[in-house]
């Protein structure tokens, strides 16, 4: 290792990011900026900041390692990423959410959803539910990333944890979200460039262009495990409807490519610009950021095999398997490969593009679950309408409640969890939020009591479902074997890996609309409530 090199490295990036987190800092003068960064964030910042954030270590840590175990089908969740999370989310839903949230006022996501439908209530459990869920997410995007620099450099993984966190935590809890955006743009540029050495470095690597073929050719080695679940090798999508096909289809292309609509730390973006055209300037740099980001990593994580077959006669797989238990850990795949492959100097470059990745994401779910403390919970529930102004302290507080509770999960979840633990939160979005969002964006008929069942709905399938019926969560959390004394109620069918977000989905739209037909219409009114007009002054 050149200590030396590394060292200055990494003093470097980390004044950058000092220096951003300060500007945010100087720059930040309200609640308003605090909170949506003033709604004057330039286009092209606020598309970096967006994609940065969208795309973490769970995304090329994660799901670079679930690549290498299923194979090229990743690809398809790019493809949905950028038509969905990119095209519909910026085109369909950025206009109207900035409209929205600008008419209403609204800093938050969950304050959007609650002044919308004029109900406290809507916003605490919302504010409340990304409060309780968004730090597995956040452990996830942690994890990622220690677990590279405890493999690049050697470190204790509990250290990597720590120093990793803290960094995060400092400027987000300064700087608020022009912090956060500012370095998130810088952390995005870093990630684009990383991600194209590691492109062009793989395929150099593995063959050029028929390093395909090659990666075909080795289906005969798929594990026996493998192919009984459905895998017919790493170019090929796994047999229709068999175990791997609901896994990769359910839970990792849709739970992640739908529920990406409904994630309070992106949707939050649109409304920091100032108007809709700022949204279409930002499409086309999303989308190339999104594509190079995913596409890469999941290539990447495919063809590892090819890279290890050649050189060692193994599938990636069998490269990290843990000695305590037996079994691969995936979320070590990606960075045995770089440290393995590549020259010492893109080691380090690598490690930058990955704590950019986490970092990126991390900021803004810190920053989510201060304001849903701060803001949704303290401001709407406990302090019943206090001055916004009030509230930026406690949801400091709550920035730094979020920190200790991400890092005690992260300390506790187990191997190969960050990919699980993405898709869970973004199929939970989905579930409690996406009907209620798309509902207030477009649909007028819908009411409060409507958009009330659908969230709670929504939010009480999503977790009966992965409480007792998924059975990678069931049978981890023990409460279906206490039932029934199964791993999940439904063991030996193929709901057992039928993720929650197929089921969960449809009933929170179902409900939504159902009882909002069922109930009288609302009188939408042309102002903000009085508290918000309040907040305004």
């Amino acid at each position: 290792m050149n200590v030396p090199l590394l060292a200055t490295i990494v003093a470097l990036y980390t004044a950058v990011v000092v220096f951003l987190g300060w500007l945010g800092y100087r720059n930040t003068k309200s609640a308003a900026d605090f909170l949506v960064g003033g709604r004057q964030i330039h286009p092209v910042l606020m598309a970096l900041a967006y994609g940065s954030t969208f795309i973490s270590t769970s995304a090329i840590v994660g799901f670079g390692g679930v690549a290498a175990l299923f194979g090229m089908g990743l690809l398809w969740l790019t493809a949905l990423n950028i038509l969905i999370g990119i095209f519909v989310a910026f085109v369909v839903f950025g206009r109207p959410t900035r409209r929205l949230g600008a008419a209403l006022d609204a800093h938050t996501f969950p304050e959007l959803l609650g002044r919308r439908f004029g109900s406290r209530f809507i916003q605490g459990f919302a504010g409340g539910t990304i409060a309780l869920l968004m730090p597995l997410y956040a452990a996830a995007v942690l994890i990622g990333g220690a677990r590279f620099l405890e493999v690049q450099l050697q470190l204790r993984y509990d250290l990597a944890l720590l120093v990793f966190a803290a960094i995060t935590m400092a400027y987000v809890l300064f700087g608020g979200l022009k912090g956060v955006v500012y370095t998130d743009a810088f952390q995005g540029s870093l990630m684009f460039v990383g991600m194209i050495v590691l492109l062009v470095t793989t395929y150099a690597l593995t063959g050029g262009a028929g390093a395909h073929d090659a990666l075909t050719d080795l289906a005969g080695q798929v594990p026996p495990a493998l192919q009984k679940g459905g895998h017919r090798g790493w170019t090929a999508m796994p047999a229709l409807g068999s175990p791997i096909w609901w896994q990769l289809v359910s839970t990792i292309v849709l739970g992640v490519g739908v529920g990406v609509l409904a994630q309070p730390q992106l949707t939050l973006r649109f409304m920091t610009v100032k108007s809709g055209k700022e949204l279409n300037r930002a499409l086309v740099p999303g989308g190339v950021f999104i594509l190079f980001m995913t596409g890469v990593a999941f290539l990447v994580g495919a063809l590892t095999n090819v890279y290890f077959w050649n050189r060692d006669g193994k599938i990636a797989l069998a490269m990290v398997v843990d000695p305590a238990t037996g079994k691969p850990n995936v979320d070590k795949l990606i960075p045995t490969f770089t440290q393995a492959a590549m020259p010492e100097w893109f080691g380090y470059l690598f490690m930058l593009t990955l704590l950019a990745a986490a970092m990126s994401t991390l900021s803004a779910q810190f920053h989510v679950i201060g304001t849903a403390i701060g803001r949704d919970l303290y401001q709407e529930v406990v302090a019943r309408g206090a001055h916004q102004e009030r509230t930026v302290p406690i949801a400091k507080v709550g920035i730094f409640a979020g920190f200790l509770v991400t890092l005690v999960l992260a300390f506790q979840l187990g191997a190969g969890i960050v990919a699980i633990a993405t898709s869970l939160f973004f199929g939970m979005c989905a579930a409690a939020f996406l009907p209620l969002f798309v509902a207030a964006l477009f649909w007028k008929r819908a009411t409060k009591a409507g958009a009330l069942a659908g969230m709670i709905a929504g939010t009480v399938a999503w977790a009966g479902w992965v409480l007792l019926v998924h059975e990678k969560e069931s049978a981890a959390l023990g409460l279906a074997r206490l039932l029934s004394g199964k791993p999940s109620l439904g063991a030996g069918t193929v709901w057992a890996v039928v993720d929650p977000i197929v089921v969960a989905l449809p009933i929170s739209a179902l409900v939504t609309i159902a009882v909002s037909l069922a109930t009288k219409p609302m009188t939408l009114a042309s102002a903000p409530p009085a508290h918000a007009r309040r907040d305004a002054a």
